[in-house]
Formats: C-alpha cells, structure tokens, sequence
C-alpha cells in the first residue's frame, strides 16, 4: 500500500508559502498584479529623469537629446535584480523600482545645479544608500522602526491606503487637479475613462464574488477594450491639443526589443563632493535619505498589515532583511544611473490579490527583467487599465483604520494628521513625518514626556529639519 506524501516540497518550504496560507500558484498571480500595477515606472521614470538636461546641457545617458530607452532598460533591470532580491532575502512580498518623488528630486534639483552633471548627481544618490545601508547595519534603523508606537504604524498603513487610491484616480484621469478646488473630477465622457470604470467595476464584482485573480482578470481585461478602442477610434495620448486621451495610451511596435544596458556605471562619488560642496551635499544626502528611510518603513508596514504577516507591535517578519535590501536598492539605483531604488507601495495589489511570500516578489523581479527584452508588449497595458487595482487596494487598506484607538488623543491626532497629509502632500514622508511631530507635540501638552521613546525625540528633531530646510539652506547660502 502506497500513501502521498503531503510534505511540502523544497520551494514551499523556503519560502514558507503553506505556512502564511498561499499557494505557489497565488504567489506567481499576485507578483504579477505587482507587475502591471507598478509597470509604469518603466515608462515615467525616464520621462522624469530623461527629459532634463544637467547643469551642462548635457541628458543622462550623453548626449543633446533625451535616451529614454537606455533609461527605460536601465529602470527595468534594477527594478528586476532587486526585487528578485528582495524575495530571495527577505521573504516578503515587496517590489522595488525607481521611487518617485527622490527621482524628481535627482532631475529638478541635484543635477541642475552649477556644474553638477548626471554622474554628480548619481553619485549622491550612492552615497546616500551606502549611509542608510550603515545605519541598518548598526541597528539604528531597525531600532527607529520598532519605537514607532503601534498605532502610527497603522495609521501609516491607512494613509497609504489613501494614498495610492489617489495615484490610480489621477492616473487614470478620473480625477485631475483643478485650480479652484485643487482636485475635480476628470471629464467621464472619455473613453479611457470608459476603461478605467470598466476595469474598477469589474475588479469590484470579482472580489465581492470572491474570484481568484479578480485584480489581474480585471487589469488585463481592462488592457483588451483599451486596445480595442485605440485601434478603432485612435484616441492617441493625453495632451493639450487631446485632453481625452489615454495617460499612457496602448502601443504595439512589435514583441521583442534588444536592451542598452550603457547606463550601468555612470556614477561620479569624488565628482559630487567637488562641483556641489560639502555643506550642499550634507543637505541634499539628508533630504533624500530622511524620505528613503521612512518610505520604506511606511511601505513594509502597509503590506505587512494588508497580508496579516504584522506582530502584535506592528513589525513585519525579518525587518533587518527588509531594510538592508532597500538600503542596497539605493545604492544600485545609484550605480545604475536610474535614482534611488525603494519598496513601492504598489505591492499591496498583488498582496490582495493573495501574494504573502518572497515567491512574489520574485515573479515580479522576473517580469522586469523580461521586460527589458519585451517591453513592447509592457507598452500595451495603458494606466487607465492598472489603475483599478489601486483604487480596490485602497480600500482594502483603509479597513485598517478599525485598530486606531480614536478615543486616546494621544494617538488619534497624530494618527488622524499621518493618514491626511500623506495622500494631500502626495508624500509617504511627509505624512509621517508630520505624525510623528504631533505625537510628541500631543505628548508633551498632556505631560506625559516620559512616555516618549528616546529614538521618537531624535527622529522628531530630524522631521522638524527636513520640514524647514528650504529655509535652513537659504540661511546657509546654498
């Protein structure tokens, strides 16, 4: 008599995927929901940092005209190695890629200064990674984590949720910003707005149903009307002379692409200390890393929370690993002139869709990297389509509100202050930051100082400092 052995096999075991209560086959699905949800880095991180000369005249890449498919390939590969990392190391359902906002930072603010070139400009964005990856080596960012009261870190959870709801409505045009009321409704008689109702309304039917897939089924449905109508009604991209155009419309030029990995390498550390200063570069490293410190944090708790993998103070399994992979990210966005590489909150999509595991994180490592080789076929799921998925994922997120004690002010405002300014500053860093000041703000009206823990003092200083160095900078001069 012969019996079937129900252990599991070699790859289940690594990633404790039985354990957490998935499947292998959940897992591929929900890294590839990541996948198409965070896919259009692929396309804006080189219109962010292509499109900008540095303070030479020069484009990143070389050159007196925009590179951005060396950007785009450059983007793509990082993004892959290091959420396949990510998996490998850490074991959580977290995907890295270019983190926007430091991006921007790179573009409009480091490169343009005087002298400052793109190899200058990278340079500080490594030198910024390896400090962060010391402080997670020392312990001291693992200990910031962990001294953030556990009610911050759901209320962080929270605001993301709003957050990223924010990013898909705007993405996806249904809601644009509006000079009277800051925000407005988009105009609803487009037919990429067609797309993304289509794509919400049925990602909606399918989890109330409780489909498997539901997100991805959605995403990928969604893509299919979006190139039925580009082809028949050639509704093009959205700009002044279209506004009803598609964010990123649907485009086919074929299904393979050789990459130009030229990139790689074009990083200058001396080359940043010698054309913006040491005080200069003192603040910009300080700015950026404050944001890269606490993004992630506020990241790995929102997935961690929306997958059930948090303890009972809010900490995600192998935080160390975490940190020590997004520290490493920064460094290899750095080294790969394509900015800082950090978690993207865009995970929580294949996390709802069931991901729980590094497993996924891996399968969406791999669908970079394919996609450097196919990125015609990425090219084809518009925002419009992908969208949806953050707006179901937000709401989803934000039933964690119910574990905030709404009654204990201490914890209520400066919950009630993270979760508002995070999705109003279109920040993650802003949001917690401006928590954090109130807690201790709040603290110290009730006298209650002791109750602070010595780590919230300093970080809360170092918010304050980055708040107001807009102003610090003019003081100094530079």
């Amino acid at each position: 008599m012969t019996t079937t052995s129900t252990r599991p096999n070699a790859i289940d075991r690594f990633f404790r995927i039985s354990e957490r209560g998935s499947t292998i086959g959940t897992e591929i699905r929900g890294g590839l929901v990541t996948f198409f949800a965070m896919s259009y880095i692929i396309v804006l991180n080189p219109l962010i940092i292509g499109t900008s000369p540095d303070s030479t005249g020069a484009f990143l890449g070389g050159g007196d005209a925009p590179n951005l498919g060396m950007i785009a390939s450059a983007t793509a590969l990082i993004a892959g190695v290091m959420s396949i990392l990510m998996g490998l190391l850490a074991n959580f359902p977290l995907a890295m890629a270019a983190g926007l906002g430091i991006n921007a930072i790179v573009a409009y603010s480091i490169a343009t200064m005087p002298d400052v070139t793109w190899a200058d400009a990278m340079g500080v964005i490594v030198i910024e990674g390896v400090l962060i990856l010391i402080l997670v080596l020392t312990g001291f960012r693992t200990a910031v984590f962990r001294a953030v009261p556990a009610p911050l870190k759901t209320a962080i959870g929270v605001g993301i949720g709003l957050f990223i709801t924010l990013i898909g409505l705007t993405n996806a045009g249904f809601v644009v910003g509006d000079g009277g009321t800051i925000l407005s409704l988009g105009d609803l008689g487009t037919w990429p707005i067609l797309v993304f109702v289509f794509g919400l309304v049925l990602a909606i039917v399918l989890h109330v149903r409780k489909v498997r897939g539901a997100i991805l089924i959605s995403i990928l449905a969604a893509t299919v009307l979006a190139v039925i109508l580009e082809n028949t009604m050639h509704i093009g991209g959205r700009g002044e002379d279209n506004p009803g155009g598609f964010n990123s419309p649907p485009t086919f030029d074929g299904v393979f692409a050789l990459p130009d990995f030229s990139l790689l390498g074009q990083f200058d550390i001396v080359g940043a200390f010698v054309h913006i200063g040491p005080v200069a570069l003192i603040l910009l490293v300080f700015t950026v890393m404050l944001a890269d410190f606490f993004d992630t944090m506020g990241t790995m708790v929102a997935i961690g929370g929306e997958a059930k993998l948090l303890d009972k103070n809010g900490n995600p399994p192998r935080t160390k690993q975490i940190l020590i992979v997004d520290s490493v990210g920064a460094i290899a966005g750095g080294a790969g002139s394509v900015s800082s590489n950090t978690a993207f909150v865009e995970s929580t999509a294949g996390v709802a869709e069931g991901a729980r595991t590094g497993l996924a994180a891996i399968v969406t490592g791999i669908a970079f990297l394919l996609s450097t080789l196919f990125a015609p076929l990425v090219a084809l799921v518009p925002y419009e389509a992908a969208a949806p998925a953050l707006v179901l994922v937000g709401f989803l997120m934000l039933t964690q509100v119910s574990g905030i004690d709404w009654k204990s002010i201490d914890v209520s405002l400066p919950a009630f202050l993270t979760i508002a300014i995070m999705p109003f500053t279109y920040s993650i860093a802003d949001g917690i930051g401006a928590g954090f000041v109130a807690y201790i703000i709040v603290k110290l009206a009730r006298g209650r100082a002791r109750e602070i823990h010595p780590l919230m003092w300093v970080v809360g200083a170092l918010f304050v400092i980055y708040f107001t160095i807009d102003p610090i900078s003019a003081l100094l001069g530079v």
